[in-house]
C-alpha cells in the first residue's frame, strides 16, 4: 500500500507535471506485482504453516498489521482505476477495483471487531504500551470510505448509489470515532512513559493515517454526493468536507512535524533502518490526497502547493524504504531467521 499511495496520490495532484502520469502508472504496475507476491506468500503460509499463522493472529504485536492487507487491497484497487485503467482499460480496471473494494472492505470491517475483541479479551497489553500500530485495523475501514467514493458514480441511480455513498460515510465515522478513543493512549503513553524504541519511532507517522484518509474521505465523498443524495443534503456534505478537513489537516501537520522531530531524535541516537520505516509513506500519501481535495473544493493556491510538498516529502520517502529494503533483500539481513536466545548457563561458585 505504500508504493500504491505514491500512484494514486500523484494521481490527484492539482498541477500538471508532464510525465507524472507515466510514472504512476509504472508504480501502480509495481505495487500490483509486489500485491500478487505478498497474498501468494501469506496463503501459503495459512495452508503450510496454520499453526504460525494463527499464533501471529494472537500476538499482540503482529495482530494489528492485518489491517494492512485491507488497505493494501483497497490502495492497489483504487490506483488501478485511476491510473492503471490507461494499462488495462476501463472496464477491466472497474472490475479489479471492484473485486478489490469488496475483499479490502470486508477483510477490514472483520479487523476492525477481531483485533480490538482480541486485545481485550486474549492480548490483555499492560498499561503504558499502547503503540501507534493500534491504529492499523482502525484505519482501515477508513480508506474504504474515501475508495468507495471512485466507485459510487458507477452505481446506478437510486438506492443502491445512495446507499453505498452512505455506507461510506458510516465507515468514515466508524473509524473517527475509534480513533478518537485510541489516539489518547498513544499520546498518553508518549508523555508518561518517554519515546518509542528507536526502530519504533517512524510509528509514529501512522497517525496521519486516518487524518489524512479522513479528510480525503470527505472530499472525494462531497465530488459525489450530489449524484447520489438531495440537494440539501449533497450541498451539506460539500460544506462539510472543507469544514472538517481544514482543521484536521492543521493537527495533522501539527503531528507531521513532532513526528519529524522524534525521527531526527531517534536518527541522532543511532536508528538504523527496519521496515518500520515503510510508515514514512502511506500515511504521507493520505495527507497528499486530503490536502488535493481541500485545494480542489477551496481554490487555495496555498493547498495546491501544500499537497505538492507534501508529495515530494512522500516519494523521498518511498525511494528512501523501497531502497533499503531491496538491499536488504539481497543482503539476506531482511530474510535471515532470527537468532534464538542463548540458554542459559549455570553459574558456579
Amino acid at each position: 500500500m505504500g508504493t500504491a499511495i505514491v500512484a494514486g496520490a500523484g494521481a490527484v495532484l492539482p498541477v500538471d507535471v508532464p510525465g507524472l502520469r507515466a510514472a504512476c502508472t509504472a508504480v501502480w504496475a509495481l505495487s500490483a506485482l509486489l500485491l500478487l507476491a505478498v497474498l501468494t506468500a501469506r496463503a501459503g503460509h495459512w495452508l503450510c504453516h496454520r499453526d504460525q499463522a494463527r499464533a501471529h493472529l494472537l500476538d499482540p504485536a503482529v495482530a494489528p498489521f492485518y489491517g494492512c492487507l485491507s488497505m493494501a487491497l483497497l490502495a492497489v484497487g483504487g490506483a488501478t482505476l485511476t491510473v492503471g485503467q490507461d494499462v488495462v482499460g476501463a472496464r477491466a480496471a472497474l472490475a479489479v477495483d471492484v473485486v478489490l473494494f469488496v475483499a479490502g472492505t470486508a477483510i477490514g470491517l472483520v479487523a476492525a471487531v477481531v483485533v480490538p475483541y482480541l486485545m481485550v479479551v486474549r492480548h490483555r497489553p499492560a498499561p503504558g504500551t499502547a503503540s501507534p500500530v493500534w491504529l492499523l485495523p482502525l484505519v482501515a475501514p477508513m480508506v474504504s470510505a474515501s475508495q468507495g467514493a471512485l466507485l459510487v458514480p458507477r452505481v446506478a441511480a437510486g438506492q443502491g448509489r445512495e446507499a453505498l455513498l452512505l455506507a461510506c460515510y458510516a465507515m468514515f465515522g466508524l473509524s473517527l470515532l475509534a480513533t478518537l478513543v485510541v489516539l489518547p493512549l498513544v499520546f498518553s503513553r508518549l508523555v508518561h512513559h518517554g519515546p518509542l524504541p528507536l526502530a519504533l519511532t517512524p510509528t509514529l507517522f501512522l497517525v496521519l493515517g486516518p487524518l489524512g484518509q479522513s479528510t480525503t474521505a470527505v472530499n472525494q465523498l462531497a465530488d459525489v454526493a450530489p449524484g447520489a443524495v438531495g440537494a440539501p443534503y449533497a450541498s451539506a456534505f460539500g460544506a462539510f468536507a472543507v469544514l472538517y478537513g481544514i482543521p484536521v489537516m492543521g493537527f495533522a501537520l501539527l503531528w507531521l512535524a513532532l513526528a519529524i522531530a522524534m525521527v531526527v531524535r531517534a536518527a541522532r541516537n543511532g536508528m538504523g533502518f527496519a521496515m518500520t520505516w515503510w510508515a514514512f509513506t502511506f500515511p504521507v500519501g493520505t495527507c497528499v490526497t486530503g490536502a488535493a481535495g481541500l485545494a480542489r473544493h477551496t481554490g487555495l493556491d496555498a493547498l495546491t502547493w501544500l499537497a505538492v510538498a507534501l508529495y515530494v516529502l512522500l516519494v523521498a520517502a518511498w525511494a528512501a524504504a523501497g531502497a533499503r529494503t531491496v538491499l536488504g533483500v539481497l543482503s539476506g539481513a531482511l530474510t535471515a531467521a532470527p537468532v534464538p536466545p542463548r540458554p542459559a548457563t549455570a553459574r558456579t561458585t
